[in-house]
């Protein structure tokens, strides 16, 4: 599901270049021969040399029509990637570089201001059209949970670092991963953008460079993307290897990808290939293309150097050139219908995804069919159409725009302002509505307090649960100090990452730490609240997905070292209690099972007259609970189960003696399950975030009750 499709880069209109600000092909002036409805600068007899030259090279833009249908296939009726962005990165270098190259050998001034002006004057009205009908799209038909996503991903996109909002989101143990974005398909044309900054000075560099030197421009453009190209893939190879998750978004690891496009065009003129060998390799370039999603796990294994795969076919394919020969693969990539293809694919690509991921959201489904992707495509090509006939390219052609500076800036600011003012407007709103929420809530959403003894209901009934949707990234519990100074962990930073601190006045009365993963994390809230009442010290361990006990088989390595350095920081720092889980629930049944090696740790640390007081663990769901509650209601049966279903008749709570009376044990299922029953909503607060994390909206309210049980188990 991540695989796009890039645009090539812009060509200054002053340049005698082959292909228009687009990357579309410019017809020129002046006789052509018409065979098959092709049109070719010289006769189809004849073998035309693979070089760099000016001219139209249909079967480039045909090229960039088969792969870009093949992302929009793959995406809707395969759920697997291509690795046709990886070509597409390819072909956008690829073309960048014949313009550079023109112009430093013509003598021509680079222009970069003109160059970038033009670039994203060419680019961003498409963008504008697709993040505003996303938008609006998304307010109408997606669940009101979705639409931080959607606003934040809009930003990302709208100014091209949405990679590396995807980076941060895939190494993120919190971000909710559970439903793709509309709007991710814009993380390579993030890359793109960076890289279509970096390029030009790239090049400018090396005209300066061939200058002082008195060497050639393209001896030390080739040096330097050589150096370019060998340091990327080794890097990409190293973090693919080490975190693919990250590597795949990551631009550092791409910049191969582009370098070698730059060293294809640099190296054209002298590929000449006789005309049998060059219609074998466009035909095994195109069909390495085409075989390379079904053959390679590329959302798995790319951008290392299994990416070579779909490059390198397609480097065959642009160095076949036009063969002349009725057998060669240019001549299918040439074919009229496929090149004008080619024309929309920019926009073909930038809907293409928007549409197939709200589709998908609003059906509650999780593929389509062969009529629903049917349909799909053909909407995307409609909106392709209507975007590059009637935004594109009017835009492109209007000369007054095209000559001035200032005229080019504000068709770009008002792009950006086209886009920023809606999404900052709704923010706005929904920030706004966030807080009048909370402003009512001692009244309207008692959470937990209504099912304590002496409640009062005072609430109207007509207020809606707490907290906003729009809010849920805030429903994790954190400490806003880190842990400095003497409350530093010792040892490899990498391990211990999550260090965080709240001071108590002056001398603390307790000094409690917290250890474990996001379950525990789900109680510091109310731990929070408490340690304010009673001076306590406070400090948080955490690392999702990683329970707290002594070294496991059942654990990652990383997380028995995060578990080794937190008991050694527990002994350094000898607080009160430790505060942990102490079971682990299960999402399809309720064979919940107690924390391997927490009574062997809970009895290292009471060694230390160190408390030990675990949780039970909550319950998990195999859906998303708020999503439940917008499809269905908090009242349907859809999104309510009975207790038994989902937690042990009895918790798998070890023996005392399995940690020498260190270990205590503290459940209040009572209070997220209340009689026995798991419900999104109690008390006009949803209970659920996710499919197994409470809000802490919630677990705030359970605060009487937390204080009462957590000081017990302290006696």
């Amino acid at each position: 599901m991540r695989d796009d499709l890039l645009d090539p880069p812009a060509v200054p209109a002053s340049t005698p270049a082959t292909f228009s600000p687009t990357g579309t092909p410019r017809r020129r002036r002046g006789r052509r021969r018409a065979t098959g409805g092709r049109h070719f600068a010289a006769p189809p007899t004849s073998r035309r040399t693979p070089g760099v030259r000016q001219g139209f090279r249909p079967e480039v833009q045909g090229l960039r029509a088969l792969a870009v249908l093949m992302v929009v296939t793959y995406h809707i009726w395969f759920d697997r990637v291509s690795g046709g962005v990886d070509i597409f990165l390819l072909i956008s270098a690829f073309l960048m570089t014949l313009t550079f190259v023109r112009k430093a050998e013509a003598g021509t001034p680079f222009g970069l201001i003109r160059h970038w002006l033009h670039l994203f004057k060419r680019l961003l009205p498409a963008v504008a059209v697709v993040l505003l009908g996303t938008l609006g799209a998304a307010l109408v038909l997606l669940p009101r949970a979705q639409w931080t996503l959607v606003l934040e991903h809009s930003w990302a996109s709208l100014f091209y670092f949405q990679n590396w909002l995807l980076a941060a989101e895939s190494v993120d143990y919190y971000a909710d991963t559970s439903v793709a974005s509309p709007l991710q398909h814009f993380w390579s044309l993030s890359i793109q953008g960076q890289v279509f900054v970096l390029w030009p000075l790239l090049f400018l560099g090396a005209s300066l460079a061939a200058k002082a030197l008195r060497l050639r421009f393209r001896t030390v453009t080739a040096v330097l993307f050589g150096v370019v190209f060998a340091v990327s893939l080794a890097f990409s190879i190293y973090e693919t290897n080490t975190n693919q998750a990250y590597a795949y978004f990551d631009t550092r690891a791409r910049l191969w990808e582009f370098a070698l496009g730059t060293l294809l065009a640099l190296a054209l003129p002298y590929l000449r290939l006789p005309r049998i060998l060059a219609v074998a390799a466009g035909w095994l370039g195109l069909a390495g293309m085409l075989s390379a999603g079904y053959v390679l796990d590329v959302e798995g294994e790319f951008p290392g150097f299994v990416a070579l795969w779909p490059l390198l076919s397609a480097a065959l394919v642009i160095s076949a050139g036009q063969t002349g020969s009725r057998l060669g693969a240019d001549r299918l990539l040439s074919w009229g219908p496929l090149v004008k293809m080619g024309d929309l694919s920019y926009a073909l690509y930038l809907w293409h995804w928007p549409i197939l991921v709200i589709y998908l959201v609003f059906r509650g489904r999780d593929a389509v069919g062969p009529v629903g992707g049917t349909g799909i495509i053909v909407l995307s090509l409609m909106l392709a159409y209507v975007t590059t006939r009637f935004v594109e390219r009017p835009l492109r052609n209007l000369p007054k725009v095209e000559a001035s500076r200032v005229r080019t800036l504000v068709v770009i600011a008002a792009c950006l302002g086209l886009v920023a003012v809606p999404v900052g407007a709704v923010q706005q709103v929904m920030r706004v509505q966030a807080a009048n929420l909370i402003a009512e809530a001692d009244t309207q959403n008692p959470g937990a307090y209504s099912l304590m003894a002496g409640f009062v209901d005072r609430s109207t009934g007509d207020s809606p649960p707490i907290p906003d949707l729009g809010s849920l990234k805030g429903e994790w519990g954190a400490l806003a100090g880190e842990c400095e100074g003497e409350h530093a962990p010792d040892g490899d930073a990498n391990v211990i990452r999550v260090c965080a601190f709240k001071p108590a006045v002056g001398t603390p009365s307790k000094e409690i730490l917290v250890i474990g993963d996001s379950h525990v994390e789900q109680w510091v809230e109310p731990l929070e609240l408490l340690a304010e009442r009673h001076n306590y010290q406070l400090t948080t361990l955490l690392l999702g997905g990683c329970n707290y006990g002594t070294a496991s088989e059942t654990r990652s390595a990383g997380c028995n070292s995060f578990n080794e350095a937190a008991t050694a920081y527990a002994l350094k720092v000898k607080p009160d209690a430790v505060l942990t889980m102490a079971t682990r629930s299960d999402k399809k049944t309720s064979a919940e099972r107690a924390v391997a090696g927490l009574p062997e740790a809970a009895a290292v640390l009471g060694e230390a007259g160190i408390r030990v007081v675990a949780l039970r663990d909550n319950p998990r769901f195999t859906f998303n609970m708020i999503r439940c509650v917008e499809e269905h209601g908090a009242e349907s049966d859809k999104c309510t189960f009975p207790l038994s279903e989902k937690l042990a008749a009895t918790p798998p709570v070890p023996p005392a003696e399995a940690s020498n009376g260190a270990l205590r044990f503290v459940d209040m299922t009572d209070l997220i399950c209340p009689d026995g029953t798991c419900s999104p909503v109690v008390g006009n607060v949803y209970v659920y975030l996710d499919d197994n994390h409470l809000t802490t909206t919630y677990t705030k309210t359970t605060l009487p009750e937390f204080e009462k049980r957590f000081h017990d188990a302290l006696r």
